[in-house]
């Protein structure tokens, strides 16, 4: 019972942040695409 607790929530913790990071690199993406190419200081 413990050890399956501690699996999830290994899971849940690792996967929720996985998700959020996926999320944000999606959105820096897609906005990054709307800046003119003389505005983008990265490239």
């Amino acid at each position: 019972m413990t050890t399956t607790f501690v699996v999830l929530s290994y899971l849940l913790t690792f996967g929720g942040t996985a998700a959020l990071v996926a999320a944000m690199v999606h959105r820096g993406r897609r906005l990054a695409r709307q800046v003119p190419p003389e505005d983008r200081p990265w490239t």
